[in-house]
């Protein structure tokens, strides 16, 4: 089966990709999705060994920071049924879990960030969802176009 791609956003004062890559074996559970469409992207198309692109969020500037790649299956989120944890969700159980976390390995940093700014102004990037009005998923399909050209672009200084 052919490889997919990915973009996941996470806020770096929340979890960057220096924190995954300082998790035990540079592996951590990629949790507290409250999404629809994100959980399904996660529980019905994510596989093992699919290449993420890591984007930072809700900093200054935003953009793609480097590299990981889906490292197991999906399994319940056990944070929807703890009632301290912020993905606390009462219609959730363990008997009906709702929603899921997939375990996300650390693969490599960029040398630079490639911004929100800079995959905007890249016309082969221009149907990619992150760079599209009102797109806020954390997870995003990419294509392998997509990725090798953001991958390029992260060797590159920026302009």
């Amino acid at each position: 089966m052919p490889r997919k791609y990915w973009l996941i956003k996470s806020e770096p004062d929340v979890f960057s990709i220096d924190d995954l890559k300082n998790c035990p074996n540079g592996t951590e559970p990629w949790d507290g999705i409250r999404n629809y469409q994100a959980r399904n992207f996660m529980r019905d198309e994510w596989q093992v060994g699919d290449q993420i692109l890591f984007y930072h969020s809700n900093t200054t500037p935003p953009g793609v920071v480097g590299l990981a790649e889906v490292a197991g299956e999906p399994e319940p989120d056990p944070l929807a049924w703890d009632k301290k944890s912020n993905y606390y969700d009462e219609k959730a159980s363990p008997e009906n879990p709702r929603w899921v976390r997939v375990p996300v390995k650390y693969v490599d940093t960029f040398p630079r960030t490639v911004t929100l700014d800079e995959l905007k102004s890249e016309d082969k990037l221009a149907e990619m969802r992150v760079v599209q009005r009102g797109n806020r998923l954390s997870i995003n399909p990419v294509t392998k176009a997509e990725f090798d050209h953001i991958c390029k672009l992260a060797k590159k200084k920026a302009k």
